[in-house]
């Protein structure tokens, strides 16, 4: 696999982080009530390849409905640049408009998280290996 480092941030610069992943981001635009409030595209990555530089102590985590996803932001500027996926949860979900350089082709998949148990039957094997390394 052909990853780089990027890195990335919060919009005050509080939670600075960086990932290894591909060239080409596969980032999955989900339309569940959350990511479509927010316009969450997400790209996973095992966890292993996520590191938070900064901002530990500047981030707030909301939970609801099976409380497994953990979506995180800045308790300064409200950015949420990544967060634990319910799909993934021993990976990262990081945003990839909240990469600070390089910048990275991104190519945008479809996921219908409204039907979410449906949607992981069709898809879930392709999105639960995104977290494997």
């Amino acid at each position: 696999m052909d990853n780089i480092k990027y890195n990335g941030s919060c919009h005050c610069g509080q939670v600075q982080w960086e990932v290894l992943a591909p060239r080409t981001l596969n980032a999955i635009d989900c339309n569940c009530t959350i990511c479509i409030k927010k316009q969450n595209k997400h790209v996973i990555v095992p966890s292993a390849q996520f590191k938070l530089l900064s901002g530990q102590t500047g981030l707030s985590t909301y939970t609801f409905n099976t409380h497994q996803a953990k979506h995180m932001f800045c308790n300064k500027c409200g950015v949420q640049s990544f967060y634990i996926p319910r799909s993934n949860p021993d990976g990262i979900g990081f945003m990839p408009h909240c990469i600070d350089r390089p910048q990275p082709k991104v190519v945008v998949e479809n996921f219908d998280g409204n039907k979410w148990e449906e949607s992981m039957e069709m898809k879930g094997a392709d999105i639960s290996k995104r977290s494997k390394q």
